[in-house]
């Protein structure tokens, strides 16, 4: 893995491991004084099976525009590089964006890692639940399983983002936390601009 990932601003907030069977207490508690709680029938999608030879970890980031302006974004399973910006490209190369649909994901150079086969494990517009796990490709991040939730927090956003997966040979758990901590840290702050730049332009578009 690189030795020095990029450095992130300190908008969002690492949790420390915990066990997954912590993990609906944890959801339970405000992430701050603006944060609503997030609903036990959601929290149960980031308790993830932890196997012995993996590391769970899970990223929470506080976005000023409404749910409805981040999900637009976030729901987008052809096109993640909207905002995640290690991602070179991306193809849906099985099904029409659905559950179930495979993308081809290609990274950008200096990561540990060339493409990812990716498959869509659940998309729920309703309640703002995105999910899909890394079937294939060549990287180091082997049963890559990430979900992802939005929950309202007054007129802004609170996004959970939770991961589980294998521990790469010659790596400690610190380590691959540290690591996929980092990038999935930088993808949350660049949704956050993207989502609040556009709820920006809605704002000054509507009348007054």
């Amino acid at each position: 893995m690189p030795p020095n990932p990029p450095k992130p601003s300190t908008a969002s907030h690492r949790i420390t491991h915990f066990p997954a069977a912590a993990a609906p207490d944890f959801f339970k508690r405000p992430v701050s004084s603006r944060a609503s709680t997030v609903p036990d029938a959601v929290a149960r999608y980031h308790n993830h099976a932890v196997g012995s030879n993996q590391c769970y970890s899970a990223v929470v980031q506080e976005i000023g525009a409404p749910v409805s302006t981040v999900w637009s974004v976030v729901r987008r399973f052809d096109n993640p590089q909207a905002y995640k910006h290690f991602v070179k490209s991306c193809h849906v190369v099985v099904g029409d964006g659905a559950v179930g649909s495979l993308r081809e994901v290609r990274v950008i150079s200096g990561l540990p890692a060339a493409n990812s086969t990716e498959r869509l494990e659940i998309l729920d517009d309703e309640r703002h639940i995105i999910s899909f796990s890394v079937v294939g490709g060549e990287h180091r991040l082997s049963n890559y399983r990430s979900v992802t939730t939005l929950h309202p927090a007054g007129a802004g956003t609170v996004v959970v983002e939770s991961y589980v997966v294998d521990i790469p040979p010659g790596n400690t758990e610190e380590d691959t936390c540290v690591f996929v901590d980092t990038i999935v840290r930088c993808n949350l702050q660049s949704l956050t601009q993207i989502a609040e730049n556009f709820a920006g332009v809605r704002d000054r578009a509507s009348p007054p």
